[in-house]
């Protein structure tokens, strides 16, 4: 199984989004870059995934969710009324992808990007390199358990 981490905005779709949602799933749509796009097709049922709070007070991972549907044709591409319309997207050819994501748990506490820089064995993160601005992004096994020692 691979392991990944998704950045969001936590008022847009965070931890409590998937704390709510009580064992249902959460699509994991919006996403238009094509780097980003092409991480969600990797994606398999089963994956394990960081949920990344960007563009608030406290940044940093907040959770691990897992995915419970592989990529498919994102919805939100074919609806005028989205913010994520494109029309250049058609049903015979879509240009993006989604994937459902549901909740495994909470941190106990979110580990700050702070910390993350912090930690030793973490410098490969894509995460952490200078101008990465992808919302979906490989987390390999050694980073996984990194950070996973340091979540509680």
């Amino acid at each position: 199984m691979a392991k990944w981490l998704v950045k969001s905005e936590p008022s847009e779709c965070g931890i409590e989004d998937f704390i709510q949602s009580a064992g249902k799933s959460i699509p994991w749509d919006g996403v238009r870059n094509y780097q980003a796009r092409n991480f969600l097709t990797q994606m398999n049922e089963g994956d394990d995934v960081f949920l990344y709070h960007s563009s608030c007070a406290q940044i940093g991972i907040a959770g691990i969710v897992t995915v419970v549907n592989g990529a498919y044709p994102d919805p939100t591409q074919f609806q005028p009324d989205s913010p994520y319309f494109d029309p250049k997207s058609t049903l015979e050819k879509p240009r993006w992808q989604a994937v459902d994501l549901t909740l495994v748990r909470k941190l106990p506490r979110l580990i700050p990007l702070k910390a993350l820089k912090t930690l030793p064995g973490l410098e490969e993160l894509a995460l952490l390199r200078k101008g990465s601005r992808l919302s979906v992004m490989p987390v390999s096994e050694e980073e996984w358990q990194i950070i996973q020692s340091h979540a509680g």
